[in-house]
């Protein structure tokens, strides 16, 4: 990075540090119960000195006490879904929204996207950052937009045919999803896609490949998230070697997740990210949960710039089953191991005295019954066992069984 573009980064989160500690009582009380203040940050290697921000301070904080400007400055709110209690509230100024859109605007540029592009945005409208964020991004690029939102299958796919859309945005279970209906209706003659990029939630190399056979298009993968300013934050080109960030807009740490320390430079943490241009809701060293690392050196596309590895999956989701530890990341790419199977799955877990018990439960490309049944599962125990390093239990479904979603699939389910 060049000392020109450091000094602005610098001068950027010097400015975003006192504009916290002047507008926001959390961020002046939390600095100082960490004895620090705007005038200790006199290094991009002093954001170290800063305290963490996480999601239970946004809800502990609901709607809008994190608020950094005045209220009258703010033209736009988003939220996450509140599943787990109330929403997280976003604000934007105007300010923010064209800072968003410049990172949109960034991201598919990276990823390929160009004004001759027709772009679909198969993502839910709303408070939701997602559809909005990339809607705004490709028009800013050029690109004619078709905000078809989530759901509605058969729609989707008849304005992919009859419009020419090139290039869509949806999450990858979905991508899935779209690619079984296609197959199914025997389309794909009739599409123009080229492009899919995809976000939102965790998934693999096995279900890219799966998609981009499936689809005959490259598939990319997004990051982003609405804590921080939605989509946009950092997307990966079609060389597909890791995520290249906005660099410019947002700070990237890799913490250990128990520590709160700095990993060993390419070693596995916690995404923490750091916003350096938001005017409403900044925010200065979140803890994402998400799990990846930073990649250093040239990427094949040419670029020199830190790139963010692809996001193994989340603090969150990690279970513990007999002392081992367990991702859907890794499940999934274990069930791809088996032909016969589909990559449309959840994990359902239930605890008994205290113990945690793991049943994988995955659809079936077609339907088998009898000894050809008993084989497939004898495969996938196996492959499993191999994969997750303890046994657990599987229940093969037939095929549409498993529930469809347009948005995040549910990969665990939790039964009492």
């Amino acid at each position: 990075m060049s000392a020109r573009k450091s000094n602005s980064r610098l001068e950027d989160l010097q400015r975003t540090v006192k504009r916290v500690w002047e507008n926001v009582p959390f961020y002046r009380a939390r600095m100082e119960d960490w004895n620090v203040t705007p005038d200790d940050i006199k290094s991009l290697d002093d954001l170290k000195k800063l305290p963490f921000m996480t999601k239970s301070d946004l809800r502990d904080n609901y709607p809008m006490g994190l608020l950094a400007c005045p209220k009258d400055e703010v033209v736009r709110v988003h939220a996450s879904s509140g599943t787990t209690g109330k929403p997280t509230v976003v604000a934007y100024t105007a300010g923010d929204i064209d800072s968003w859109t410049e990172c949109m605007a960034n991201c598919l540029k990276t990823a390929g996207v160009n004004e001759k592009d027709v772009f679909q945005v198969i993502l839910g409208y709303g408070l939701f950052t997602g559809a909005l964020g990339f809607h705004y991004g490709a028009e800013r690029l050029g690109a004619m937009v078709i905000p078809t939102g989530g759901g509605f299958t058969g729609r989707q796919l008849m304005l992919m045919e009859d419009l020419g859309t090139t290039v869509f945005t949806s999450t990858p279970s979905y991508a899935l999803y779209l690619a079984e209906e296609i197959r199914k209706r025997n389309i794909r003659h009739k599409l123009k896609l080229r492009l899919a990029i995809l976000g939102g939630e965790a998934w693999t190399e096995e279900m890219r490949k799966e998609i981009e056979e499936a689809l005959d298009v490259v598939a990319v993968d997004s990051y982003g998230l609405s804590e921080v300013v939605g989509p946009g934050v950092a997307m990966e080109c079609p060389q597909r070697k890791g995520l290249h960030g906005n660099w410019d807009h947002f700070i990237f740490e890799v913490v250990d997740p128990a520590t709160g320390l700095p990993v060993p430079e390419g070693q596995e943490g916690e995404l923490v990210i750091t916003s350096l241009k938001k005017e409403a809701m900044p925010v200065i060293r979140y803890r994402t949960r998400d799990l990846t690392r930073l990649i250093r050196g040239t990427c094949s596309c040419g670029r020199q710039d830190v790139r963010i590895d692809r996001v193994k999956g989340r603090c969150d989701d990690m279970l513990i089953i007999r002392g081992v530890n367990v991702f859907p990341s890794q499940v999934e790419a274990a069930l791809a191991q088996v032909p016969e199977l589909s990559l449309h799955y959840f994990l359902e877990v239930t605890e008994r005295k205290g113990l945690k018990e793991l049943c994988v439960v995955c659809e079936l490309k077609d339907s088998l019954s009898g000894k050809e049944l008993e084989a497939v599962e004898g495969k996938t125990s196996r492959v499993l066992h191999e994969v997750l390093g303890i046994r657990v239990g599987l229940r093969l479904v037939q095929p549409g069984t498993v529930e469809r979603s347009s948005g995040k699939a549910a990969r665990i389910v939790r039964v009492n």
